[in-house]
């Protein structure tokens, strides 16, 4: 749509702020709604990690409103509602249903772990919107990934309550799938009091504004949305822009290009991807998870403050061919697609370095460093432990990068010790920064994390990550970042692609990689100018301007 189309749209007659207000209580809404999933949950992925989002959606299956949770779990909702709408007969929808879902390929999800749950508000009668909320179950562990039917159990958008009543049968089924079922009972039950909050909150707006109001506050919000997307767009000047990187990853046997072909023109961005066909590794992307990545991505160089609903997506147009890594076609696997998503990014930010150099950082660490641990308990119930591990944040044009963070398409927290050593049969023998794997420059990139664990029983573990060969580049003369690495202390063979047999006593060092730098790096400060500043005699601020201290 261009500027002139804009303009045709009929003004808005509602006060703004009332659309104000209503924006900001669907900001709270879902925020609220996530807090309740977390506090509410079981397992440490979810109460302690807090892998899950919520996100309201308007009754056409348009989002409202997404927590600034996990952006990755965008992919996991754009495509949920639509499938159920084209799927079930409207007219059979009701107040209490409650609809389960985690497929990629039926149903809109990115990866089978990540369990969409997503209800029907009804006011007055009518459906109004929904609520949703994802959260990753730490589950079907120990898996291959050929194919996605290795991976997990596989569920299109089914009810899993009508009317208010479990249909037993599908959660039996379901958990019968499962390695940790009391678990997952419990993280589901956590996912239905945060929806259902989330339809109180909505039928309380409802009841204060009219339905008929906060529809078209949704609506106002969401062209607003994306005006202020097109605006940030038109402030990248028109042309074309490309870039390409290495991508490596524990399953493959070599380092695959990607690349990226990015056109601006007016205020409408199209991004074209290549990349090579789809593998027999659980590394593929779906369309929906290369769709909020790329959303995610454009929004953070073009205007971090645009609100999170359908309305930023509508300048953005996407391709990549089907079949390939960045656009998969069924049965590929997908459980690790973070891990190529996380390059997506760095390739829309290394593209339009080139011309918006201020508005992006150095190269991220560019993984997700995935620790899964299982095994058998003495009273011979099963137990799965799952952690996504920081790394190095990239230097930006005025400041170093941030040290052992997650990046981009993550934005969970890490597992603390205390909770890590109290339920599962494992030792934390170190957790620090690695000095030096941050890359050099006038502002130093991020450092990564070396995180050391010593087996207390013996089971199966796999790690997962990238970067593991190729380095996170720096920007404008500043140095690439430091890469990972994963191994069995003293038994470097006992992992094949990342997964292997560990036993009592066993330690793994996973070291994740550190970030670019940016600009070219000073010279380091000498012996006395150092002495100087240590003593006071020079103020830190000056000497940062000349040397690198």
């Amino acid at each position: 749509m261009t500027n002139a189309a804009i303009a045709e749209k009929p003004v808005s007659t509602l006060n703004p702020i009332t659309v104000e207000v209503i924006g900001s209580a669907f900001a709270s809404t879902v925020e609220e709604m996530g807090e309740a999933l977390v506090r509410a949950s079981y397992s440490t992925n979810i109460k302690e990690r807090r892998d899950c989002s919520t996100a309201l959606f308007d009754a056409t299956g348009y989002m409202l409103c997404q927590a600034e949770h996990i952006p990755m779990h965008l992919g996991s909702f754009i495509g949920f509602i639509p499938y159920i709408l084209d799927h079930v007969d409207a007219g059979s929808l009701a107040p209490g249903d409650v609809f389960v879902g985690n497929d990629a390929y039926e149903g809109g999800g990115t990866h089978l772990p990540d369990i969409v749950l997503a209800e029907p508000i009804f006011h007055e009668g009518k459906l109004t919107a929904w609520a949703i909320n994802t959260a990753h179950h730490s589950d079907f562990a120990d898996r291959g990934h050929a194919h996605i039917y290795q991976e997990g159990l596989r569920i299109p958008p089914v009810r899993l309550y009508r009317k208010g009543i479990l249909q037993e049968d599908i959660q039996k089924l379901f958990l019968l799938n499962c390695q940790v079922p009391h678990e997952r009972m419990s993280d589901l039950r956590a996912q239905m009091a945060a929806n259902r909050l989330g339809v109180t909150r909505f039928k309380e707006l409802c009841e204060k504004y009219s339905t008929d109001t906060v529809l078209a506050a949704g609506r106002e919000l969401m062209d607003y949305a994306e005006r202020k997307m097109r605006s940030g767009i038109a402030s990248i000047p028109d042309g074309t822009y490309r870039f390409s990187d290495l991508f490596d990853a524990e399953s493959l046997r070599e380092q695959l290009e990607f690349s990226v072909t990015i056109t601006v023109k007016g205020d409408e961005i199209h991004l074209d991807f290549v990349s090579p066909p789809q593998v027999r590794a659980g590394l593929n992307v779906v369309y929906t998870a290369l769709l909020s990545t790329v959303y995610y991505a454009v929004k953070t160089v073009v205007d971090p403050t645009v609100l999170p609903n359908a309305g930023l997506a509508r300048p953005i147009h996407v391709t990549a061919k089907k079949g390939t890594l960045l656009n998969c076609a069924h049965p590929a696997a997908v459980d690790g697609r973070i891990a190529a998503c996380q390059r997506v990014v760095d390739l829309i930010h290394g593209a339009l370095a080139e011309v918006v150099p201020d508005r992006v950082t150095a190269a991220c660490n560019g993984s997700v460093a995935v620790a899964s641990f299982s095994g058998t308990r003495p009273d011979g119930s099963l137990w799965v432990y799952l952690e996504t591990i920081g790394g190095g944040f990239g230097a930006r044009h005025n400041n170093d990068g941030l040290d052992g963070v997650h990046v981009h398409m993550t934005n969970t927290s890490n597992l603390p010790l205390e909770s890590l050593e109290t339920e599962y049969p494992l030792t934390l023998v170190a957790y620090e920064l690695v000095d030096g794997s941050g890359g050099a420059g006038e502002f130093r990139g991020g450092m990564g994390l070396r995180r050391v664990y010593r087996a207390e029983a013996d089971c199966r573990v796999s790690v997962g990550g990238s970067r593991f060969v190729s380095h996170p580049w720096g920007l404008k003369g500043g140095l690439s970042g430091a890469c990972g690495s994963f191994t069995v202390i003293g038994a470097p063979d006992r992992l094949v692609n990342g997964a292997g047999d560990i036993h009592k006593g066993d330690v793994l060092e996973i070291i994740t990689p550190g970030a670019g730098g940016y600009g070219a790096p000073r010279e380091r400060a000498p012996a006395s100018v150092a002495a100087d500043i240590r003593d006071g005699r020079v103020p830190l601020d000056i000497a940062k301007s000349v040397y690198t201290v």
